[in-house]
Formats: C-alpha cells, structure tokens, sequence
C-alpha cells in the first residue's frame, strides 16, 4: 500500500510563498500521476495542479502562473512551489497519487493559511 506523507504548510501573509512536499513510500512503482488537491472549510476539494511520471503538468486556473509543480528524480516525491500567495488559497492541501491498479492514494493533509 502506498502511504503520501505531506510536509511544508504553514502561515504566511498574503504575497508570500511556500513549498509543499510530498513523498510516498511502499510500492512506488506502480505510480503514475501526483498530484495537489485543496479543501477549504465548506467547499469540495479541488485539484491544484497534478504531474504525470512523463513530467507533464496540469494546473487549475486559478494557480496558473503562481504555483508550480514538479517531481524529483526518484519520481516518488511531488512538490508545489506556491507564490504571490492570497488569502483564498487557505485551505487544507492534500497529496494524491494515481496507480496502474488505478486504486488512489491520498495524504493526510498539511494546512496553509494565508492572512492578508
């Protein structure tokens, strides 16, 4: 079973930055896409941004030109490099990893608050 651990929310004020991580341990071969979701207090989680193992990226367009992510080497460890940060992008981040089994794993979350 392939277990995300998230690291790298915190709180910062509104134009600052922050880095999330992501590293996934347990079978890591059979992943294939990863990627960012986010969860505010009364709405649905959304995609921020996902990465296929090809280096192929997707962003909502809300983060476009202000988030960017990437994959390390290894190809088990996402990262979001998040910039000009505002105050709607509080919420709580997930890290979501797609498999070839097609099962979905997902982190257990890292908050990033943003204060203006």
């Amino acid at each position: 079973q392939v277990q995300l651990v998230e690291s790298g929310g915190g709180s910062v004020q509104a134009g600052g930055s922050l880095r999330l991580s992501c590293v996934a341990s347990g079978p890591i071969f059979i992943i294939t896409t990863m990627g960012w979701y986010r969860q505010a207090p009364g709405k649905q989680r959304e995609l921020v941004a996902d990465i296929t193992t090809g280096g192929r990226t997707n962003y909502a367009d809300s983060v476009k030109g202000r988030f960017t992510i990437s994959r390390g080497n290894a190809k088990n460890t996402v990262y979001l490099q998040m910039s000009s940060l505002k105050p709607e992008d509080t919420a709580v981040y997930y890290c979501k990893s797609n498999t070839f089994g097609a099962r979905v794993y997902w982190g257990q979350g890292t908050q990033v608050t943003v204060s203006s």
